[in-house]
């Protein structure tokens, strides 16, 4: 599971946040997508198939095909928030899904599920036997403080952190998974998934003996990147009110904006106008999975400087674009 007194740490730094998490609940992993890995291996044989989000971050096919395991969608829907489309949890549990993954908050849309939403979500895995797997890198940056956690649902739930994100450190390579739940099931679950990360052993000593002092710095560097992805994210919808034809999506967390725009162009060949013309840099939706096109993402963790610096130039080649 990883040295104890790294997980004491992270129980701890986990505490910070409200998550009351025991050490003996932890296992240690050298990022998320070893996490998922790891996970996929526990819960699922080839050819079975877990769930995942769309529109979100395109990672899950990649690992799930890597475990020959089938990737089935349940999907957002944006009604002046992103809402849990539930009857597509319902399609994919009914498809055998072993696993539905959640981001919380996702990416790149910043939302949150509800109470409502994450009570039925937790309701119906329970009911068909699967387990919940949530992402939670991007849970320290809500507006003020840390977001909402999947974390001891009525289903065997397993979340998932780690430094990369939470202390912008991702070349240190180290995370964690927290198994909460049914103690029946975590107590099932946790030696399994202890003897599969003990076939890899992969998380290196150093990171885990530095752990205890990088976690201690983990309030002000949250603090000085929720500032200015806020600043960001405040300073764009100002930015975009002059360009009525683009509108900035509401969201809770993370560090990107989704900006709805006209149909009138390709998601491509609006990115690839943004750079030629404006020299500004942001992603299409296709590469998220949204269910149409007319999405860009954008990037909110550039410098202030940079950041402002840009938003003229995207602003005047939007009203080139769009008229």
């Amino acid at each position: 599971q990883g040295l104890l007194a790294t997980r004491q740490a992270v129980a701890r730094y986990l505490a910070t946040q409200g998550l009351a998490i025991a050490p003996t609940e932890l296992l240690l992993t050298a990022s998320t997508s070893e996490a998922y890995g790891l996970l996929l291996k526990l819960l699922c044989n080839p050819g079975d198939k877990i769930a995942a989000l769309a529109p979100s971050y395109p990672l899950m096919d990649v690992l799930a095909a890597l475990e020959g395991v089938q990737v089935l969608r349940y999907r957002l829907e944006y009604r002046k928030r992103w809402a849990l489309d539930l009857d597509s949890v319902r399609e994919v549990l009914e498809q055998g899904a072993r696993a539905v993954v959640v981001v919380q908050p996702n990416n790149p849309t910043g939302s949150c599920l509800n109470a409502d939403e994450l009570a039925t979500l937790a309701s119906l895995c329970a009911e068909h036997g699967a387990a919940l797997v949530s992402d939670e890198v991007f849970r320290p940056f809500g507006r003020t403080a840390a977001l909402p956690s999947l974390a001891n649902t009525q289903a065997l739930t397993f979340v998932l952190d780690g430094l990369s994100k939470g202390l912008a450190l991702p070349q240190l390579k180290l995370g964690w998974i927290a198994v909460t739940g049914p103690q029946a099931l975590v107590s099932q679950a946790l030696p399994r998934l202890e003897w599969i990360a003990d076939a890899y052993l992969s998380v290196s000593t150093p990171v885990q003996l530095a752990a205890p002092a990088l976690l201690r710095h983990a309030e002000s560097v949250q603090a000085a990147l929720r500032e200015r992805v806020w600043a960001n994210r405040e300073h764009l919808a100002a930015a975009l009110q002059s360009c009525p034809a683009v509108e900035q999506l509401a969201a809770e967390g993370g560090w990107y904006a989704v900006l709805r725009v006209p149909q009138s162009h390709t998601e491509e060949e609006l990115v690839l106008a943004l750079a030629e013309h404006a020299h500004v840099l942001v992603q299409p939706g296709f590469f998220y999975d949204f269910a149409r096109d007319g999405y860009l993402v954008v990037s909110l963790i550039p410098t202030p400087a940079v950041f402002d610096a840009a938003l003229p130039r995207l602003v005047a080649e939007f009203g080139r674009l769009f008229g």
